[in-house]
């Protein structure tokens, strides 16, 4: 169990004042708007900035402890983390960016692991600069697992990377967090990877917790028994005669729904939606 009750003000009038418990093995994904404290929130976590007050618990460990003077440092808390721009250093090739992040103590046959988990053979001996958005990512997935942490921090890792390879990517992290039974805590604002990969959703919102709950709960996916769902964003509404067409881009396709009045009441021009099929017939339903 991690368990986390923190505070931290800024200059910019943002007050973070976080209460979450997450459970050990669970994939959680932090959601909301730009500067909402997501980001901060993982920083926080692995110690890379300090809480004003509070407690940060993991399992049977104390990282931080406002009241009894605790803030273990970032080399000591036991977490992976992976950035969007990926961080290697390019001097290195592959294994030896993994082969980086061993501990002194620690056998390196987790390289070898790692490096078939992520599909890297063919790569390991190449430096950062031959690779793709997707190779790289990759590597510093791995590499962020070498010391078997007890938490992964993803901070929007994908969000730089196209539609398929991101898809490609969601697997290699779900298959991760799987084989090494992990707790993650992933920062995204995409709506499809959310559903795909976890387990619980916090959004902040002014600082706060705002809702949280399972993908069904939170997305209202629960509403609907559709066999096919599928996640977009409204791109555009318009009138024909008496129905309406609503333009919704999912993933790299723009697909048209005719919807009446009282469907598209609720909806706007950047609205998330998912968009469902019920004996044939596409319902929208808004993101809430």
């Amino acid at each position: 169990m991690i368990k986390i009750d923190i505070k931290k003000s800024f200059p910019s009038d943002l007050c973070l004042d976080l209460h979450l418990e997450i459970n050990k093995g669970d994939f959680v994904t932090l959601f909301g708007a730009s500067g909402a404290g997501k980001t901060t929130t993982l920083k926080m976590i692995s110690g890379l900035l300090k809480p004003d007050s509070g407690q940060i618990l993991v399992n049977d460990s104390t990282w931080f402890d406002s009241e009894n003077k605790v803030n273990l440092p970032t080399q000591k808390r036991s977490f992976g983390y992976v950035f969007q721009d990926f961080a290697l250093f390019p001097n290195m090739t592959v294994r030896e960016n993994l082969e980086f992040a061993l501990l002194k103590s620690q056998d390196n046959g987790i390289i070898n692991e790692l490096i078939e988990l992520t599909e890297l053979e063919n790569l390991q001996n190449r430096k950062p600069e031959t690779l793709s958005g997707g190779q790289k990512q990759r590597v510093a997935l791995a590499r962020a697992l070498v010391q078997q942490p007890e938490i992964l921090l993803l901070d929007e890792p994908l969000s730089a990377l196209d539609m398929h390879m991101r898809q490609k990517l969601q697997t290699y992290i779900l298959k991760l967090h799987k084989k090494y039974n992990l707790t993650t805590i992933l920062v995204s604002h995409d709506i499809g990877e959310i559903v795909k990969l976890s387990d619980h959703i916090f959004e902040i919102e002014n600082g706060q917790i705002a809702k949280q709950g399972n993908v069904k709960e939170f997305f209202g996916l629960n509403k609907t028994s559709a066999k096919f769902k599928f996640s977009g964003e409204i791109i555009e509404i318009t009138k024909e005669d008496v129905i309406y067409v609503v333009s919704i881009l999912i993933g790299n396709d723009l697909v048209k729904i005719v919807a009446d009045k009282n469907e598209i009441e609720p909806l706007s021009k950047g609205d998330k939606v998912f968009v469902a099929s019920k004996a044939f017939n596409p319902i929208i339903h808004k993101v809430n």
